[in-house]
């Protein structure tokens, strides 16, 4: 039995991470054409960016963290959610470096979609079935 990404015992856990996921990409979308249709494309830019910024180190997190499963790699899977989360952290605050030097970001619209993101895996078990 392979214990790399193939894992039957991960396979719940990474799937219920990546539908989470999805409906971040599918919520921050909508609300990035609903902005463009209110405010105008700057502020659905920075949208967009917001979502990105927390949606991106999110898959990165779920896909090294939901590697291993089991008993018997149990050290594994201690060591992938932290170098996991870790990863997330630094990718998160790269992100931002980036988009505050190479784009025009409009404050409120890119913190407000970064903060829903963020706060989204909290709500999404009250929203939603998965």
């Amino acid at each position: 039995m392979s214990l790399f990404i193939h894992n039957e015992l991960a396979k719940p856990g990474r799937k219920f991470a990546f539908k989470q996921i999805l409906i971040s990409i599918i919520i921050v979308l909508a609300c990035s054409v609903a902005t463009y249709f209110i405010w105008g494309l700057s502020f659905a830019h920075s949208v967009l960016a917001g979502g990105a910024i927390s949606i991106i180190p999110n898959f990165i997190f779920a896909h090294k963290a939901f590697k291993y499963a089991g008993a018997r790699s149990s050290e594994k899977v201690l060591d992938s959610f932290y170098s996991g989360e870790k990863l997330k952290i630094v990718l998160t605050a790269v992100l931002f470096a980036l988009a505050f030097r190479f784009l025009a970001i409009e404050p409120i619209a890119f913190f407000s979609s970064f903060c829903l993101v963020v706060a989204l895996p909290l709500l999404t078990p009250f929203l939603f079935k998965l």
